[in-house]
């Protein structure tokens, strides 16, 4: 199992402590120092059945200057939103956790971190 955390964000420190009461293994990725490339964000979202646009933070600051809100979300736009997501990590949603069998989510609650346990 692999879980992508930002160290400084709530969320991601409870779903690494859910993991560890739970006993999971598992190997953390910090991605903002260690950014996925593009073709691991494209693995990531199709094991998600997601688009970029799904897990894009729009709220960050780099969002806003981006102009991230305005831009299409069509697949001739996904190849654009992916691109950014590499280049500028903390766009990503977090934590996203990808178990050993392939099951990958967006870790945001104690429910979703269970459904991979």
């Amino acid at each position: 199992m692999e879980i992508w955390i930002n160290p400084s964000c709530s969320k991601c420190r409870s779903a690494v402590s859910m993991l560890d009461e739970a006993g999971a293994e598992y190997t953390v990725r910090r991605y903002l120092e260690d950014p996925p490339t593009a073709a691991e964000l494209e693995d990531v979202l199709k094991r998600l059945g997601l688009e970029p646009w799904d897990i894009a933070r729009t709220t960050e600051p780099i969002s806003k200057d981006l102009g991230l809100k305005t831009w299409g979300r069509t697949p001739e736009d996904r190849s654009r939103w992916i691109d950014a997501l590499a280049e500028y990590p903390k766009l990503i949603q977090r934590p996203i956790i990808t178990a050993d069998d392939g099951t990958t989510v967006v870790a945001r609650d104690p429910e979703t971190v269970r459904s991979v346990l």
